[in-house]
């Protein structure tokens, strides 16, 4: 009988992340992987990206209904205990031989608990990478210690994860598998970009890619600063809808106002991988705190800002330029961006987030996994004596 992997995804973000690994998931003798599709998803004011799923040749073997209709912290939280009750019942009936969780959405906190009272031993990508200005660090963090396989998307992650006191065995450097996209996909020219979007991307457009800040209790206390910065650059917008978070629904607002008051800016609400990936050859600089101005930049090579304290911590190449959460400060690294003696010097740099052949190598490790017994059983680190 093949594995049977449960892939849990629940946003375009994660969807993103995942799809070279469900193909190749798919392609593999002994594996047979098992879609289970919540949260944003299914929403209609997210862009009902279940439908791209589907498009792209996955069955969908599990929906969960479970974001609830708030812009709050409380919807969040409660968010998780919707899924929680919903994934119960899914993973139940499944019993799957393993389970896949990606990243640090508040979300995935809901599978990794299911899979733990079920006896599900979890794998878990992109643990051991930092972001300390969003509850996603917290959130990455417990995935790992929930977790039996650990696949970590640069070096640094990878000794993180052993410091974190998990057996070498089982943590394993694989990349970003955002990346395998840059490599594996046919990726659109500027006029099929054009007819999948409607609209022309103009010539040095910048794209703006921001999230609320889930550590703060303001979680758009950023927003202003970089709006105030949009305002006033004279480069071409193309904006992107933020996460389903605390706040999401003040910033399509506030994008939206933007759009009505610049002729050359332009809102989309759920755009898949591959016109994403697409786009950010197209379009001549990145601004906002997405992680993939920092993970997928570096291979274009992309300019790219980094707005305020959401990414703080994370690894970056030279192409990132840092910029604290002030007007000014944003106005003045999106001119670097553009500047070409920037853009020639970050030429031929090397991401740390890997070489796009992620999805192989998680993969492989998935085929040969030891068994279930041995996969639970989870040995501590020894504690260093003291002296």
């Amino acid at each position: 009988m093949p594995r049977t992997v449960a892939v849990v995804t629940s946003s375009r973000a994660d969807y993103g992340h995942l799809y070279w690994v469900i193909r190749e998931m798919r392609d593999r003798p002994g594996l047979e992987p098992r879609l289970v599709v919540m949260g944003a998803h299914l929403s209609d004011e997210f862009g009902a990206a279940v439908d791209e799923i589907e498009r792209d040749g996955f069955a969908v073997a599990e929906r969960i209904e479970c974001l609830i209709d708030s812009d709050t912290d409380v919807g969040m939280a409660s968010t998780i205990g919707v899924a929680t009750l919903g994934l119960a019942q899914a993973l139940g009936r499944m019993r799957p031989d393993m389970l896949l969780l990606i990243a640090d959405r508040y979300e995935m906190l809901a599978p990794a608990s299911v899979g733990l009272a079920l006896r599900i031993p979890m794998a878990h990508i992109e643990g051991g990478d930092v972001s300390e200005g969003a509850i996603d660090d917290a959130v990455r963090n417990a995935l790992t210690k929930m977790s039996h396989l650990h696949f970590a998307p640069t070096e640094t992650a990878r000794r993180r994860l052993l410091a974190m006191g998990e057996e070498e065995w089982r943590v394993h450097r694989s990349g970003a598998p955002s990346l395998d996209h840059l490599r594996r996909s046919d990726l659109l020219d500027r006029g099929q970009l054009a007819s999948r979007l409607g609209r022309e991307i103009a010539e040095g457009s910048l794209l703006v890619s921001y999230h609320p800040v889930t550590i703060a209790r303001d979680t758009l206390l950023e927003a202003d600063a970089l709006f105030a910065a949009l305002e006033a650059t004279p480069h071409p917008l193309v904006l992107c809808f933020p996460n389903a978070d605390a706040g999401s629904r003040a910033l399509v607002r506030r994008a939206r106002a933007l759009c009505e008051l610049r002729a050359d800016a332009h809102l989309f609400v759920n755009l898949n991988p591959v016109v994403y990936w697409s786009l950010l050859f197209a379009v001549g600089a990145i601004v906002g705190n997405s992680s993939s101005g920092i993970m997928e930049s570096p291979s274009i090579p992309l300019p790219a800002v980094d707005v305020g304290a959401r990414q703080h911590g994370r690894e970056r190449a030279r192409n990132v330029i840092g910029a604290p959460a002030e007007a000014k400060a944003i106005a003045v690294a999106i001119e670097r961006a553009f500047d070409p003696a920037f853009r020639q010097e970050i030429r031929g740099i090397e991401n740390p987030y890997g070489d796009g052949h992620a999805a192989r190598r998680i993969v492989d490790v998935l085929a040969g996994a030891p068994d279930r017994d041995r996969l639970l059983r989870k040995r501590p680190a020894p504690v260093p004596q003291d002296g």
